[in-house]
């Protein structure tokens, strides 16, 4: 994401949202609450903020550096361009690529101080030589074990072949193993077991590393023993959970809203918005509300889903468009042009979660957040005041 500026730091987001048709504002106080909370349920393990996914959708180049203030030491991404884009934003702690490179990436990620995941001898080789000739050496990797979830990885003979192989080479060490888990958020997460016995092989195959890592949010909460040298919280950070895990004082940090760009009155028996799907059932008042499925807002939520809007939940009504919806105000008083709406977050004293709008459309919350698309200006702010912008 490019960074922009659509106010001055230091403004009121009132000021700052008064023009703006939609929006996302990140609570910062929020951010540095859930990396405290993390970081004392990590124990003695190092937190490892996972902000791939333009940081689940909330915006890497503001997330990031304000995790990095709060005193996040380690970040994960999965791609390399990723990893460049937080080194662009200004993180400067070690940033580790859960993902598949190629050796072609390795001067890149030797230049910018961007640890792989390692999966090649040719690209192991490819790092050695990018850290001589920048001298760095050493320069770390690590290697993740398939563990079952039989995606990207490697068996643990094969951990362990390459691990020899890292260490023929000069200016490269194998700093780290690791695995992704399979089920650490259903209620019954005993193939956890299984996977980290696997990690515990290659371990011993290889040899041993700084820095063994397996636990996710789920994980990092619920058990305690697999949290070994460092754990990578993603969705955590963020204020929502995964299924099954208890809340250990998490705060939601994204709010989605809007601001009505018309409302107005229709007759019994109208259709509204493409099809035709909704038809009201007496005279109606509308809104219209300038987000759609461009935005990340899920189409599914036609005729479903419901917002905020003068503290009232009203229901969508219509086809979810590429830009807007409708949502009937009928039972609300007083609504006009400009007000604000509420997709994610709250008003007076109704509450929309990610997790409410994913138990809308039957999918998780993970892929709610992750799919809002960057068109939405995000807003970080303190106790209502712009800190940051992209």
């Amino acid at each position: 994401m490019t960074a922009k500026s659509p106010a001055k730091t230091g403004t009121s987001l009132a000021n700052t949202t008064k023009a703006l048709n939609a929006w996302i504002e990140l609570d910062l106080d929020a951010l540095a609450n859930n990396a405290s909370v993390l970081r004392d349920a990590a124990g003695n393990a190092t937190v490892m903020a996972v902000v791939k996914a333009n940081a689940y959708g909330h915006g890497a180049a503001v997330v990031a550096p304000a995790l990095q203030a709060a005193g996040i030491e380690r970040f994960a991404v999965v791609f390399m361009s990723e990893a460049i884009a937080l080194r662009r934003a200004g993180v400067t702690r070690p940033i580790l690529v859960l993902g598949h490179s190629f050796p072609e990436n390795a001067k890149e990620a030797v230049a910018n101080d961007i640890t792989l995941t390692i999966d090649t001898a040719n690209l192991a080789k490819e790092v050695s030589s990018a850290a001589i000739q920048a001298g760095k050496a050493p320069v770390p990797v690590h290697i993740k074990v398939d563990s079952g979830m039989h995606r990207f990885g490697l068996a643990p003979n094969e951990v362990a072949t390459l691990a020899a192989s890292v260490g023929e080479l000069p200016g490269i060490v194998l700093e780290g193993i690791w695995t992704h888990l399979a089920n650490a958020d259903q209620q019954d997460d005993s193939f956890t077991i299984q996977q980290n016995a696997l990690v515990e092989e290659a371990v011993q195959l290889a040899g041993p590393v700084p820095i063994r890592h397996i636990a996710n949010t789920a994980t990092t909460i619920r058990r305690p023993e697999f949290r070994y040298d460092a754990v990578r919280t993603g969705i955590g950070l963020y204020g929502a959970l995964p299924h099954h895990t208890p809340n250990p004082g998490l705060q939601r940090v994204l709010s989605m809203k809007a601001r009505l760009a018309r409302v107005f009155d229709v007759g019994s028996g109208e259709g509204v918005s493409y099809g035709l799907t909704w038809r009201t059932e007496r005279p109606s008042r509308l809104a219209l509300v300038p987000i759609g499925y461009a935005d990340g807002y899920h189409r599914a939520l036609s005729n479903r889903g419901h917002v905020l809007i003068g503290g009232y939940r009203c229901p969508i009504v219509g086809l979810v468009c590429m830009d807007h919806f409708l949502a009937d105000v009928t039972a609300v008083p007083g609504v006009s042009i400009g007000d604000e709406v509420v997709l994610i977050g709250e008003q007076g004293n109704e509450t929309i979660t990610a997790g409410d709008v994913a138990a809308t459309i039957d999918t998780i919350n993970y892929e709610v957040l992750a799919g809002l698309n960057q068109r939405l200006p995000r807003l970080a702010h303190s106790q209502g005041v712009l800190e940051a912008s992209c």
